[in-house]
């Protein structure tokens, strides 16, 4: 129960502190220096270049798990990210939706909060460990995103986008350039490098990622908060329970019954297994919102999809903490 308490209220604490301050900036009774877009850039930005690489190099560094079927783990989540999105372009045909909703359900059934909250989720319940092997489930994360989540997502803009020009070559280039990409690999790459060299972890390492992670979590979810749109959930009900039956229910099962195939419940006492039914479990992540704006789809299916689901892990928290410790 304290770890379901601490895990809710770092992610309650991130969002609605950031939307209490975009209330307070409506009403003209706090006067930024700087634009609010600006300001959640900055603080985004400064989470994935400084706080983070330091809080994956100690976990990765201090993984003790060398079974060869690991490799197998950056698969399996490009697998979970993809098969959310055909679902919901499925469930839109079945709604009868509109191009621009279907864009928009693409990416929400697609793109996933793997990261912030998946990554604090596997921290809290599950360990440090678990934490260290969120990078590598995530692997191809960006690639799906950009490569293939937003081209996917321009097909069903009304209009030409603002990239509409853009080859998928010149994607690539530019996520292989993109500094928050090098660095994330990077900290993957050189936690494990550390992990290799036999160096032991010095022990203070420990303290600073448990202070560091939900720290992080905070920071990427405050911003969040500050765009947060909540009266326009009403109009999309349907639409939103059906994504969360995606979220929930479906991706994790099929993903977590891969995991089972590929002999992951015998690998560090079925952490692994464990680690990807709460990392293919996550709601819709922010990052959904972003082919929206850019491709003139539907943005509040998008944001109401989004919030939902995040509300939702008042439900699914504890559901999810039951049946990773019967597993």
């Amino acid at each position: 129960m304290s770890k379901f308490l601490f895990t809710f209220g770092v992610i309650a604490f991130g969002l609605s502190s950031g939307y209490a301050l975009q209330v307070l900036i409506r009403k003209e009774i706090v006067h930024l220096q700087v634009e609010t877009d600006r300001l959640r850039k900055l603080i985004l930005q400064s989470v994935l270049l400084l706080f983070l690489p330091v809080t994956v190099i100690g976990a990765v560094w201090s993984m003790k798990i060398n079974d060869p079927r690991v490799v197998t783990l950056p698969f399996l989540g490009a697998f979970a990210l993809l098969s959310g999105g055909v679902l919901a372009f499925g469930l839109s045909k079945m709604l009868n939706l509109t191009a621009p909703q279907t864009g928009s359900m693409f990416v929400c059934g697609s793109f996933t909060n793997i990261g912030a909250i998946g990554g604090l989720i596997c921290y809290v319940f599950l360990g440090e460990t678990a934490f260290g092997l969120v990078p590598l489930y995530r692997l191809f994360e960006e690639v799906i995103y950009y490569v293939i989540g937003f081209p996917i997502a321009r097909l069903f803009s009304p209009g030409p986008g603002v990239e509409e020009r853009e080859t998928v070559i010149n994607r690539l280039k530019k996520l292989v350039s993109d500094p928050f990409v090098i660095v994330s690999v990077s900290s993957l790459a050189v936690g494990g490098i550390l992990n290799l060299s036999g160096f032991p972890r010095p022990e203070f390492y420990r303290t600073v990622n448990a202070i560091l992670i939900p720290m992080t979590t905070i920071a990427f979810l405050f911003p969040i908060g500050l765009a947060m749109k909540v009266k326009v959930i009403r109009h999309y009900l349907k639409e939103c329970f059906g994504i969360s039956l995606i979220k929930f229910i479906i991706v994790p099962g099929v993903a977590t019954g891969l995991g089972l195939l590929l002999g992951y419940r015998h690998i560090g006492e079925g952490l692994v297994l464990k680690v990807v039914m709460v990392l293919s479990s996550m709601p819709v992540a922010f990052m959904a919102l972003i082919p929206p704006t850019l491709y003139d789809l539907d943005i509040d299916l998008a944001n109401s999809c989004w919030l939902f689901t995040t509300a939702l892990l008042v439900i699914v928290l504890p559901m999810l903490f039951f049946v990773i410790h019967w597993l």
